[in-house]
């Protein structure tokens, strides 16, 4: 499991202004893996431990198109429904707002890019 969060972590995670990239071999990840795989990344650009950042919000949704929903301005994205997960923790520096597909990327999205996913998202 914790070879998998690296992974998460440390290949997966896109800046705020890159593109997500997908997790070799990361194919149908739940939401437990994706919420460490945010606190870990979360962690690592804080540097406080994941274990003190504060889970807001996890659910599982559906985003509009391959963007996760958060598209960068002058980017084209696959025009499909993905399935995956929206992870909002709250850190020293504020709200952190996660984005991931089912299939292994994960964005953390700025404040003021986010679009909201497709109604019907389930929480935990």
């Amino acid at each position: 499991m914790s070879s998998l969060v690296s992974l998460l972590a440390c290949a997966c995670v896109a800046d705020a202004g890159g593109q997500p990239p997908a997790a070799p071999g990361a194919a149908g990840l739940g939401l437990d893996e994706v919420v460490l795989a945010a606190r870990a990344d979360a962690a690592r650009r804080t540097g406080w431990a994941a274990e003190s950042l504060a889970l807001i919000g996890a659910d599982s949704v559906t985003w509009a198109d391959g963007s996760l929903g958060c598209p960068q301005p002058g980017m084209a994205y696959t025009q499909a429904l993905v399935p995956g997960y929206r992870v909002r923790l709250r850190g020293p520096a504020g709200e952190l707002d996660y984005h991931a597909s089912a299939r292994g990327a994960l964005v953390l999205c700025p404040p003021g890019r986010a679009v909201d996913p497709l109604p019907g998202a389930s929480r935990i």
